[in-house]
């Protein structure tokens, strides 16, 4: 019987560039029997519906555990419908947000980083849906803003879990944290169990500094892999610093996680970490090395040995057609939107056709 995906559509780009990940998830080039279960939300139809569309996926994204997400527009007007991924990541029960900065073949990073370095940060609540009013005159020198932001423990767990976790499995060092000196009560909750955690794992190296420490010596930091835990809004700001590093935003997959009560992923939702691009839509000329890479995060964390030999077949190929010289203009290359994933197509049958030979 088929796997059934959720598939989120979007706006712009980010719509493009799914629909290039779409075919290669194609039962025909990955040999795992999927089907596509889609929702649009479009910025039109989140709209038209009152985002009553986001939270029908939502719940299609518990029934079914695994989903694709396009990019999608956050409008900036005031009472609009506002980001689908707030009210998504409410709907999953999500707790965290990983995205892996890696080495991407034939691209100069900066600094000499070369070992991957993971953020794992909390997927809601903090700055994101924090309540905010002004009091005083307007414009005059002595009006006022407020914010009022919060964290559970439950998330705060949930990360520092996930994120010894991550580094355990993957050999690295949790590094990092909240500035719990300045905000002994809110960022020091987070802290407590980053420090449970260590003594939890203590065979998982762990050296806690403060945020703006992190930032700094990440530059200085080349072969050790990190796995970075973090706020919020830390956290959206660290891990498109720690992209970059490697060359590029475009190239590496985002995964939203639902963590259950016994610590096992309950449900996950992979996208893209960049946006909609729309100064590139329509040019076939976008990268869309990220969302290829986010289908094959997602089906790397399903149970079937076929979507993990999919999701192997399609992490090497695309970085294989990278390093052989397929590359969009962001980094470096010449090839097309469509080329580049042909190439990846080509590749993963190859590689499939191959192994099955082999076994």
């Amino acid at each position: 019987m088929a796997r059934t995906i959720v598939i989120l559509d979007g706006d712009q780009t980010g719509q493009e560039l799914l629909e290039e990940a779409l075919r290669v998830l194609e039962p025909s080039v990955t040999r795992f029997d999927v089907e596509f279960l889609r929702y649009d939300l479009s910025l039109e139809n989140r709209r038209a519906t009152n985002n009553k569309v986001v939270y029908d996926a939502g719940k299609a994204i518990r029934e079914h555990r695994v989903a694709l997400k396009a990019a999608t527009i956050t409008p900036e007007i005031k009472g609009d419908v506002g980001s689908p991924n707030r009210i998504l990541r409410e709907e999953m029960d999500a707790e965290v947000i990983l995205r892996t900065g890696r080495r991407i073949p034939g691209v100069r990073s900066t600094a000499g980083v070369y070992a991957p370095i993971s953020v794992v940060r909390m997927a809601r609540d903090d700055a994101y849906g924090a309540k905010e009013w002004r009091e005083g005159e307007e414009d005059s020198p002595d009006e006022m803003a407020y914010r009022t932001e919060k964290i559970s423990r439950r998330v705060c767990r949930a990360v520092a879990e996930y994120a010894f976790l991550h580094a355990r499995n993957t050999g690295a060092k949790v590094f990092g944290g909240p500035k719990f000196t300045v905000s002994p009560v809110y960022e020091g909750m987070f802290k407590e169990e980053l420090d449970a955690c260590a003594e939890r794992y203590p065979d998982v190296r762990y050296e806690p500094q403060l945020i703006d420490a992190t930032f700094a010596l990440l530059l200085a930091t080349t072969g050790e892999p990190l796995v970075i835990p973090a706020l919020n809004r830390d956290g959206d700001l660290l891990s498109d610093m720690v992209l970059q590093m490697f060359g590029s935003i475009a190239g590496s997959e985002s995964m939203v996680i639902s963590i259950n009560p016994e610590g096992q992923i309950d449900c996950l939702m992979a996208e893209a970490p960049h946006g909609t691009a729309p100064r590139l839509q329509g040019q076939n000329r976008a990268n869309p090395m990220a969302m290829i890479l986010a289908g094959a995060g997602m089906l790397a964390h399903m149970k079937e040995k076929e979507a993990k030999r999919a999701s192997r077949a399609i992490y090497e190929a695309t970085l294989e057609t990278v390093y052989d010289g397929v590359r969009t203009g962001d980094i470096g290359g010449t090839a097309n939107t469509d080329e580049f994933t042909n190439e990846v197509i080509r590749r993963v049958k190859t590689k499939l056709e191959v192994w099955s030979a082999l076994s």
